[in-house]
């Protein structure tokens, strides 16, 4: 099975029920950053950017658990910034597990080989390292040396140890996807869990980056990631990937990945900030969510990010029996 049974189990459950109870609107994935505060300033993030006047802002470990409360998404992906420079993040990560919610754990890995020593393998515990290139170009894109040999050697460890690790790849205009194809077959090698790609979203804060993928360059682009899944372990899911290449129409599902950060709960979205809420349910309930989306914000016209869109997947993959055969078999495979 290529996502673990326990997730795969724990999320159709959430998805029935709210299904049954004909809950219209509900999240899948908590997006919670304690901190956005980081050890390295990446040439793509706009966190860093968006929040530079509020940075050493963070959340208290009785916030954190209280938005995971608040929010009845399984999963939970601890991001930031940089988690491991929260400074209550093995009592968050534990706090999470307690609660039986499973953790995307989202790290440059330069802090994790010696992190690791603190912390012990759970079913329910998966680290997301993210892995743009191998070592000239990764290094290039986090803006420091060593960063490539450092996560290579974060990732023997934590394998060795018997964590659960998969890696997130982000696609730029410059991508070199011969580069990549190496890249996922040296992680294969190494023993990942899983690999995640998607294309580099432009934050408002760094309009003026020009290593951006616009709507047409992103499906030209994943045609060859598309062929790329065939042979390796992608947890993108198959049709998302398809929405990629320009096969698939997709609508964005704003509210299915909502992010909670110092600030309050962000909104409308993970790359988009109208209004901070002071908790989940304001949230959902004072957006007008039939505002965004493509052809509706002009904000939205060349977004395809994995957070808007995978979760439209989970509503559309049962509409069709060729999307639940896809589904199943890729899920089995």
């Amino acid at each position: 099975m290529r996502f673990p049974w326990r997730l795969n189990y724990d999320l159709t459950k959430y998805i029935i029920k709210n299904n049954l109870n004909k809950v219209e609107k509900y999240p899948l994935v908590l997006m919670l950053e304690p901190t956005h505060l980081c050890n390295l300033a990446c040439a793509g993030c706009g966190r860093i950017r968006e929040y530079a006047d509020t940075i050493t802002d963070m959340m208290s470990l009785e916030d954190c658990l209280h938005s995971v409360d608040e929010c009845p998404a399984p999963v939970v992906t601890i991001t930031g910034g940089e988690p491991f420079l929260y400074p209550h993040i093995f009592e968050l990560t534990k706090g999470v597990l307690d609660r039986g919610r499973h953790i995307m754990f989202c790290s440059n890995a330069l802090l994790m080989e010696k992190s690791l020593e603190k912390m012990e393998p759970h079913p329910n515990l998966t680290f997301n390292l993210h892995m743009d290139g191998l070592e000239e170009t990764h290094d290039r894109v986090l803006g420091r040396e060593g960063c490539f040999r450092i996560a290579m050697s974060a990732i023997k460890v934590a394998k060795a140890r018997g964590f659960r690790v998969c890696t997130n790849t982000t696609i730029f205009k410059d991508t070199d996807l011969v580069e990549m194809e190496i890249l996922f077959q040296k992680l294969e090698e190494m023993g990942i869990d899983g690999i995640l790609v998607a294309p580099g979203f432009s934050y408002e804060a760094i309009e003026e980056e020009k290593m951006f993928l616009e709507r047409l360059e992103i499906e030209k682009k994943f045609q060859q990631v598309y062929e790329m899944s065939k042979k390796h372990r992608f947890w993108s899911t198959p049709m998302y990937l398809r929405f990629l290449k320009g096969e698939k129409k997709l609508q964005c599902t704003p509210w299915g990945n909502p992010t909670r950060n110092p600030q309050g709960w962000k909104a409308p979205c993970y790359l988009i900030t109208d209004a901070h809420y002071p908790t989940f349910k304001d949230m959902m309930e004072k957006v007008n969510w039939e505002n965004y989306g493509v052809g509706k914000d002009p904000r939205c016209a060349q977004c395809m990010m994995h957070c808007g869109f995978e979760p439209t997947v989970v509503t559309e993959v049962g509409k069709s029996p060729k999307d639940i055969l896809e589904m199943l078999l890729w899920n089995l495979s």
